[in-house]
């Protein structure tokens, strides 16, 4: 899988594509990761990318023209799946969507900075938008690192058990159950029996039943329809 982010702040993701699964997996090439500075395609001699919105008004809009170069570049060179503005107003970004897009074999994210870009873009070049929540960020800088993390473990073998993934929480509808490790009693407080008893049917049992109730507590919206 190879994913190129687009971003006026390449800085941004040096640290986060260098460590843990980021870093093994694409040292075993897993996944490919590329970062395209947005200043690299302007024709602006300052490498302006930015500039104020028709109409007035606070804030700096990501102009369309170096978007659009970076967009036909690539393009130019292999097909992508989709090309992903990330943006408040997108569609809320979910497990199942995670799973649909590691299933895919080229994207593009487009990092929104600013007041965001100009609408031409999402209207003409653009074919899926997505977000992280109902909140404000300074760019789309860090939910693109969210939605790659969140791809990538999906992959075969970038996590060192291959069963993981699928015990995370949300794919199978519902929160991930308490987890215990070594010591077995801190400070009086101990292990549930269950998790020791090297019974596999009766751990996978508790483990059912505590998601279930865990989001009944936490995240009852999960379990309308069920």
């Amino acid at each position: 899988m190879r994913i190129d982010i687009i971003t006026c702040l390449p800085g941004m993701f040096g640290g986060f594509l260098d460590e843990s699964i980021m870093k093994r997996a694409r040292e075993k090439n897993i996944m490919e990761i590329h970062v395209h500075n947005l200043r690299d395609y302007t024709n602006n001699r300052h490498r302006q990318v930015d500039d104020y919105a028709y109409g007035g008004g606070a804030g700096m809009v990501l102009m369309i023209e170096p978007i659009v170069n970076c967009l036909r570049k690539l393009q130019h060179e292999r097909s992508y799946d989709e090309v992903i503005y990330l943006s408040p107003d997108g569609e809320l970004f979910v497990q199942q969507t995670a799973n649909e897009l590691s299933m895919k074999k080229n994207l593009i994210l487009l990092s929104g900075h600013y007041k965001g870009v100009d609408e031409r873009v999402r209207t003409h070049f653009i074919t899926r938008e997505i977000s992280i929540g109902d909140y404000v960020l300074s760019g789309g800088e860090l939910p693109a690192a969210v939605v790659t993390d969140a791809l990538v473990r999906l992959l075969p073998g970038a996590l060192g058990d291959e069963t993981s993934a699928l015990s995370d929480s949300y794919q199978d509808g519902l929160v991930a159950p308490p987890a215990y490790t070594r010591p077995e009693i801190f400070e009086g407080i101990k292990v549930p029996d269950v998790l020791l008893s090297g019974h596999a049917a009766n751990i996978e049992k508790w483990r059912f039943e505590k998601a279930v109730e865990r989001t009944e507590q936490r995240r009852p919206d999960l379990l309308k329809g069920k």
